[in-house]
């Protein structure tokens, strides 16, 4: 449709609805052009990909369109793969051209939907597609997910482990952006990176209770450098039980648990003696053991030494992996709500451990409070992440600040027009 023709059509609707009055309309609900069914902008725009049948597109190329000179502008681009991921990018304020900011991926099917309008503001809009060529190299990131899909408790950390590593930021970047983590309700949160190899995701407060959770990547055939490419990895789902809180109290010999705020049950232990103290912070119950057999020279602890020990243990709740426990204690029930007497661990007589043991799940909050010992290390001997503040833990995104306080970088599928 010409620029001639659409101008026709919209006197001829001015004419008829001065003719019939204003109760009667023609061409769209009210002679707006704004109304008008979108015409074909093919002729209005150009566009860099190709468009001819068997002809691939380089995914190392970004996308453009432009708008013709003095024809109109354009007012919004979509870019969709097959898969349903999106290309972001950057339309010029005032609608002559929109790039994409994000890679292409290799061996993909796009849906490009180009909306424009003319000078007199009709809506015209053109849908092109096209397929990329395939990755110049054979080598591929895959990424792991954990935990297992599952219910967890609200303080449950996502995990991404790489097979490759990745230290350039840029490249972090992009496999940072393509790590998708999804929750109902929504809440904001950040990937941190732990070593090259390793991620971890939370959110700025603990998890909601009873949320779902869904994990995925969009790497698959995304270029990450000149010799490693996205690979294909497994999606994960995890949802949330209640919100179980439990605060120990070294000093004052008690722990306390909560569910959804609610205080339920208040408990006298014994926390680690002078030279032995718990570890202050907040930690993740990592696995439940109904047996264990602890053994002082596990923990560098000289056999035959005053405080050696090789004990059978009970309802035994890890919260480091270097060994820290909520277990059974028998052997301490006098101590337990007067002094500490353990090793590190938390002590508790055996019908509380075991009450303890069955309302508790892997990834509940186990806070320990005023106590001599360490703080909790934030990586590395359990789920020490909780431990960063948040300002700190968002210096540990590749992208740019860390995930803000909304929409995570990845939904910026297009974004506002600016000056390019």
């Amino acid at each position: 449709m010409s620029h001639i023709a659409r101008t026709r059509t919209v006197v001829s609707c001015t004419l008829l609805v001065t003719a019939l009055g204003a109760g009667v309309t023609a061409c769209g609900s009210d002679g707006n052009p704004l109304s008008a069914r979108p015409y074909d902008a093919a002729d209005l725009i150009s566009f860099n990909g190709p468009t001819e049948a068997g002809k691939r597109a380089d995914p190392d190329k970004p996308l453009e369109v432009t708008a013709n000179s003095g024809d109109g502008r354009i007012t919004d681009v979509t870019a969709q793969d097959s898969t349903g991921r999106y290309v972001t990018g950057e339309l010029a304020a005032d609608g002559s051209r929109w790039h994409s900011t994000s890679p292409l991926a290799a061996n993909a099917h796009y849906t490009v939907t180009v909306s424009t309008e003319d000078e007199d503001g009709a809506p015209g809009r053109k849908v092109l597609a096209f397929d990329t060529s395939k990755p110049t190299s054979k080598k591929t990131l895959g990424v792991t997910f954990g935990p297992a899909s599952g219910t967890y408790g609200v303080g449950q950390p996502v995990t991404a482990q790489l097979d490759q590593p990745v230290k350039d930021k840029a490249q972090r970047a992009v496999v940072e952006r393509a790590l998708r983590v999804d929750s109902v309700p929504a809440v904001p949160g950040s990937w941190y990176w732990v070593s090259d190899k390793e991620l971890h995701y939370r959110p700025k407060e603990y998890w909601p209770a009873h949320a779902t959770i869904q994990v995925h990547s969009n790497l698959d055939g995304v270029k990450i450098s000149d010799r490693l490419w996205g690979g294909r990895s497994k999606a994960l789902k995890l949802t949330t039980g209640d919100r179980v809180e439990v605060v120990t109290d070294a000093a004052a010999h008690q722990l306390t648990y909560y569910k959804n705020g609610r205080q339920i049950e208040q408990i006298p232990v014994t926390t680690g003696k002078p030279g032995f103290e718990t570890r202050n912070g907040v930690k993740v119950v990592l696995e439940k053991q109904y047996f264990v057999r602890m053994r002082g020279a596990t923990v560098g602890i000289a056999e035959g030494s005053s405080d050696s020990y090789d004990l059978p243990v009970y309802y035994a709740t890890r919260v480091t992996w270097s060994g820290e426990y909520v277990h059974a204690a028998p052997w301490s029930v006098g101590s337990q709500g007067y002094e500490n007497v353990s090793h590190g661990c938390t002590g508790m007589s055996t019908s509380n451990a075991e009450w303890f043991f069955d309302n508790v799940r892997e990834g509940d909050i186990v806070k320990v409070v005023n106590s001599a010992g360490d703080p909790m290390e934030p990586f590395g001997n359990g789920f020490g992440d909780w431990n960063v503040d948040w300002t700190k833990w968002r210096t540990g995104s590749a992208l740019s600040g860390g995930t803000p306080d909304g929409p995570a970088p990845g939904d910026a599928v297009r974004l506002q027009p600016t000056a390019v």
